[in-house]
């Protein structure tokens, strides 16, 4: 029985120089951590050091994967070609994958989020959709105007998958903010929510503690299934 709050990993973003500094500098959006410490366990911020990835796995009991403004690169699962708006982060996207592939083989609760939802399925064998619009025939907004703690479409949650259980529901009104998707799902993840397009908005990996991809942004809270989704990894968290 644990005496001390859970400690859960948060995958920083990262930019170069410009901007908020002269010099590279990271960024984590405040309501990646409000959302985890509000369910009363510690967010610890992950730099970008392969060398460190040992250690972070030792400390902390749970791993969340954020979203960013880049894509996995093709090359990773096999692409021919590369679509004109990918946007690569080397660094970030080995130690993210460095990092998924302990979680997962320590069973270390893993939540990936909208890139880190991406990202987990290439880790895994799967494939990405590099962009949407060219892909998709869809009248689906899937990179909202409106502000992204607003909603701006529907999604079905499978019945019988972990996530309808974690929800409650077969259909939550979500945030959207990407252009990229999954185009092959992994072998051994089990699809678990749609987009009324076809877009894989969820999925889960079998055999695993907890393991959810989610291509949403439920840091927003914009729906009561967001809240649960937290709750619930933070349970598994805490062993």
């Amino acid at each position: 029985m644990k005496t001390r709050k859970p400690v859960i990993g948060v995958t920083f973003d990262s930019q170069p120089p410009g901007g908020y500094s002269q010099y590279p500098w990271y960024a984590l959006r405040e309501n990646y951590c409000s959302s985890l410490s509000e369910n009363g366990v510690v967010p610890f911020p992950l730099c970008h050091d392969l060398t460190l990835v040992d250690a972070y796995l030792d400390m902390i009991d749970g791993l969340v994967i954020t979203g960013g403004g880049f894509d996995v690169d093709p090359t990773l699962y096999k692409a021919d070609d590369i679509h004109p708006t990918v946007k690569t982060n080397t660094t970030r996207t080995a130690f993210e994958w460095a990092m998924v592939e302990g979680a997962l083989k320590r069973d270390i609760p893993l939540l990936g989020i909208c890139g880190g939802h991406q990202l987990i399925n290439v880790v895994l064998g799967g494939t990405l959709i590099q962009h949407i619009p060219d892909d998709v025939n869809s009248d689906i907004i899937h990179e909202q105007s409106n502000p992204r703690n607003e909603s701006c479409h529907d999604i079905r949650v499978l019945p019988g998958t972990k996530l309808h259980a974690l929800v409650g529901s077969e259909s939550l009104a979500v945030n959207s903010v990407h252009h990229q998707a999954i185009k092959d799902l992994a072998p051994g993840c089990t699809l678990n929510a749609v987009a009324p397009d076809g877009v894989i908005e969820g999925f889960e990996v079998e055999g695993k503690k907890f393991c959810l991809g989610i291509q949403w942004h439920p840091e927003f809270f914009v729906n009561s299934g967001d809240v649960s989704i937290f709750k619930h990894f933070v349970e598994a968290a805490r062993g």
